[in-house]
């Protein structure tokens, strides 16, 4: 009697409905990442920089944090993450989780998207680093807000992240110190068939699945301006 429920359980749990409901939580979460940064392109006097924009090696949005749900175990800090590659492109997005967030929320407290902009070419190594440490393992600064402002102080020009949330709307720097990111292997599993390694897919060794081709083509326009305003000014 045991075995036929294991069984029967087991046979649900990978029947079509349940494995498309899972895919649709993370396909909903790819939307909002998407979501903010689109709203990041159209507020560039509010966002993030264009110069700072320019020169991102990786970019990471974890949309609707919140500290109760981490609290409660819930969906805490999850998000997605991707590099530009070798071929001058951006990757397939990895799934990520964070960790560990302290920035004063109180349980059940209104939850913040939170945008991590890679700035040099060591950003990608540290990332790739288990459960890497904010602050610790990697460099981070809260960033300029501004179309124009710059990573002038010695404590920008000197971080591989510039962290940013956004609440109400409204984009800010925020310090993610202490914070700890790694890859979900979970969602990496559902949407790429099996636990591919995290380097090979920001290093862009697997393609673009067509629910996250709008985000990567969003990210792709945001460094594209930062290329273009420095370049001309405009």
């Amino acid at each position: 009697m045991k075995a036929l429920l294991s069984a029967a359980l087991i046979a649900i749990s990978l029947s079509p409905s349940v494995l498309a409901q899972d895919t649709t939580k993370i396909d909903a979460r790819i939307n909002a990442a998407h979501a903010v940064l689109h709203e990041l392109l159209n507020t560039p006097d509010k966002g993030i920089p264009l110069d700072i924009a320019s020169k991102a090696t990786c970019v990471l949005v974890v949309p609707s944090f919140k500290k109760g749900a981490f609290v409660f175990g819930g969906e805490y800090g999850q998000g997605v993450a991707t590099c530009r590659t070798s071929r001058g492109g951006w990757s397939a997005p990895a799934f990520i989780q964070l960790e560990g967030a302290s920035f004063g929320f109180q349980i059940g407290g209104q939850s913040t998207d939170l945008v991590l902009v890679g700035m040099n070419h060591h950003a990608m190594d540290d990332l790739l680093k288990d459960k890497a440490k904010l602050g610790g393992d990697i460099a981070v600064a809260a960033g300029p807000v501004g179309r124009d402002s710059q990573a002038s102080t010695t404590e920008l020009a000197n971080a591989e992240f510039l962290t940013y949330s956004r609440s109400k709307g409204l984009f800010a720097g925020i310090d993610l110190n202490g914070d700890v990111v790694h890859q979900n292997t979970s969602d990496t599993e559902k949407v790429y068939g099996q636990d591919v390694p995290y380097a090979k897919i920001l290093a862009g060794g697997v393609p673009t699945p067509p629910a996250a081709a709008h985000f990567v083509a969003t990210v792709n326009e945001l460094f594209r301006r930062g290329v273009t305003h420095k370049a001309t000014g405009k």
